[in-house]
């Protein structure tokens, strides 16, 4: 897939699951309330294919893959046949139109919770949490060294390197001290204190990650794998041989050896490279070689790759990860609600906020790194349709409960004057934040 498609097609895959499990929370409810479904629809548009099901409902998939929908018997949208107006969704008790709008949201919560169970059923591989800081950020300020191991963030512990990055974002959204606990490459446990104080207000968690300095920890300058053919291996090297220096400038990690390749080639491309093999200094003339693989930018190379980082699978039976995706989906919804806060006071930029765009991108890099990874982004996505749709917004879920609750306790329904009027408002503000993570999408592929 190229880079256009294999986005566009992950976000349809999202969309379509999501918004389509979403909708049949809706119709599965207003069935069991004896409400008659007219029509349901995965996909908006033309319909390419349709059958009527013996409940009498239109099922049909259509053209535009970006969900579905439910459309209910409704007296506000037309006349309704003396004979099913005990199936018409206005007729019924408040507390049962309260379950059919709760559902949607309700059924995404399940598929997040399902998802992070398959997730750790899977067994859910992601990097140790090592670390280092780049040179004069506020990490290496703070203290942080090059192979440090984090333990905790804030006092809840880590084991993976996603984990440490996802609690040290949350924090930055409320920009306050951030204690950090490290184990160094010397076995020692410190304590460090980020001063995320000092950050800028307005920028998004892209921004200060980067003013922040933290980085994984770059692999050990170990020639692990040789590729036969190249010029390392024409000259002599072998996999296992510790890099030492280029040209005699010593090389204290693979990403500094390979900024050493770049650099020295680009002035000759014969490079003096001595390495460390069963401890013994030996040293090669290599003739770098300027090539292009898979369509990136051509660059030198001499042909050896790295030794793979530590990594961590999370995996878990069926039976204990029952609990461990009731708990991630638990610490998810705080989280998100943590964000959603911080925005509305001020404390957090919306510039945070993402839209399709960011979306598509981040399902196309999930389903990329594995089944697990993309469990996780589905679960995390839904857990977001769930939130954002029970927000008290009018044309949402959560401003239609707004209006049965009010209903509830002004024992009538509110007039359809005040209901058209909170329609549009909500449009508004839809559209709104709609654009706002629209803005931010485009502002973000073109500058950062």
């Amino acid at each position: 897939m190229n880079s256009i498609f294999g986005p566009v097609f992950w976000l349809l895959v999202t969309l379509g699951v999501l918004v389509t499990f979403h909708e049949f929370g809706h119709y599965w409810v207003a069935r069991r309330c004896g409400v008659k479904v007219l029509r349901f629809s995965v996909g908006f548009g033309r319909a390419i294919w349709k059958r009527i099901g013996k409940d009498g409902t239109e099922y049909q998939v259509a053209i535009i893959p970006l969900g579905g929908y439910v459309k209910m018997l409704d007296a506000r949208e037309g006349e309704v046949d003396p004979a099913d107006q005990g199936q018409e969704f206005t007729s019924k008790p408040v507390w049962q139109r309260i379950a059919i709008v709760a559902a949607g949201p309700l059924f995404n919560l399940i598929f997040t919770v399902a998802a992070f169970w398959a997730m750790f059923v899977v067994g859910m591989p992601d990097a140790a949490p090592m670390v280092t800081a780049v040179p004069q950020s506020m990490a290496a300020q703070a203290g942080v060294r090059s192979g440090d191991r984090v333990l905790a963030v804030d006092g809840k512990n880590v084991d993976t390197l996603s984990d440490a990055y996802e609690a040290i974002a949350n924090a930055l959204l409320g920009r306050e001290p951030l204690p950090l606990k490290v184990r160094g490459t010397d076995g020692a446990e410190r304590v460090l204190t980020l001063p995320l104080n000092q950050l800028p207000a307005g920028q998004d968690i892209g921004q200060y990650l980067e003013k922040l300095g933290l980085k994984a920890a770059p692999s050990a300058p170990i020639a692990a794998v040789v590729k036969p053919g190249l010029p390392a291996a024409a000259a002599g090297m072998q996999g296992g041989d510790r890099i030492v220096s280029i040209n005699g400038q010593p090389v204290a990690d693979f990403e500094a050896f390979s900024r050493l390749v770049m650099a020295e080639a680009a002035k000759s491309p014969a490079l003096d490279v001595a390495v460390e093999r069963q401890g013994k200094p030996l040293s090669f003339k290599v003739t770098a070689r300027m090539e292009s693989f898979e369509g990136q930018p051509s660059r030198w190379l001499i042909g050896v790759a790295p030794p793979p980082p530590e990594q961590v699978i999370r995996r878990f039976g069926p039976i204990a990860a029952v609990g461990a995706s009731l708990t991630a989906t638990w610490d998810n919804t705080v989280s998100l609600f943590n964000m959603i806060g911080k925005m509305v006071t001020g404390q957090a930029s919306t510039k945070n906020l993402s839209g399709v765009i960011g979306i598509a991108q981040v399902a196309s890099a999930s389903a990329s790194a594995g089944l697990a990874w993309f469990l996780r982004f589905l679960a995390l996505v839904s857990l977001s349709l769930a939130v954002l749709n029970l927000l008290p917004i009018p044309v949402l879920d959560g401003g239609h409960l707004l209006y049965y609750l009010i209903e509830l306790v002004k024992g009538s329904p509110l007039s359809e004057r005040t209901m058209m009027a909170g329609q549009y408002i909500g449009l508004v503000l839809l559209f709104t934040l709609m654009g706002l993570a629209f803005y931010n999408d485009i502002h973000r592929s073109l500058f950062l």
